[in-house]
């Protein structure tokens, strides 16, 4: 039987080729990591439950996304059917980092008219010593565009859990708040499946003749 779940959120996961998007994804949802990846065509789905509260429990919906620019056209159209999204860069590849005004440019213009939270990711922290970005330069830039920012690794399982499950809360807080609602057309939040305790008429009956008493 299939697991209940409050809502269903669809993730994108973005940002320059080769920084490693795909093995976060696998770790997360395989609990695996690929020595070798071989770079993701267009986009490719993967899907988890996460469980916020007790008892309460995400379906995430998440879309791995090409990062070379032939592809772009293609991951451009999930954009818009996203409620959040890790936007990912390699913290020993500067030039992953300066492309991350870019990428939020781009969604900007395609998530119209519905938004994108977005968290700022520094992936494989566990090469440190080969680092080309530092915390407080990421931490600044994921302020300016109000995002919360998080270091990774795929490799040593180092926060990919929290990544994904503190983007989950922020969106479920969001929902909760009415800043964000499911809406017709629109794939980014779908309510889920939760199935209503139903009483028979001689529950009832027994009920009201306790009350009676």
């Amino acid at each position: 039987m299939e697991a209940i779940w409050l809502y269903q959120f669809r993730l994108i996961v973005i940002g320059d080729s080769t920084v490693g998007k795909s093995c976060l994804i696998r770790r997360f949802t395989e609990g695996r990591f690929a020595q070798v990846s071989d770079p993701t065509v267009g986009v490719d789905f993967f899907s988890r439950l996460v469980e916020i509260e007790p008892g309460k429990r995400i379906k995430l919906q998440i879309w791995d996304t090409a990062g070379q620019e032939r592809f772009r056209s293609i991951t451009r159209a999930y954009y818009r059917n996203s409620v959040g999204g890790l936007l990912l860069f390699d913290i020993t590849n500067r030039r992953s980092f300066q492309n991350v005004h870019e990428w939020l440019e781009e969604t900007k213009v395609h998530v119209q008219p519905y938004q994108i939270v977005f968290v700022l990711v520094g992936h494989k922290c566990d090469l440190d010593t080969q680092r080309q970005v530092t915390r407080h330069e990421a931490e600044k830039l994921a302020a300016a565009y109000g995002m919360k920012y998080i270091e990774t690794s795929a490799r040593d399982a180092i926060n990919v859990e929290k990544a994904f499950t503190d983007l989950t809360r922020d969106i479920y807080e969001l929902v909760k708040r009415g800043d964000i609602s499911i809406q017709e057309g629109w794939e980014g939040v779908k309510s889920g499946f939760v199935p209503n305790v139903v009483h028979s008429s001689e529950e009832v009956v027994k009920s009201e003749r306790r009350c009676l008493c």
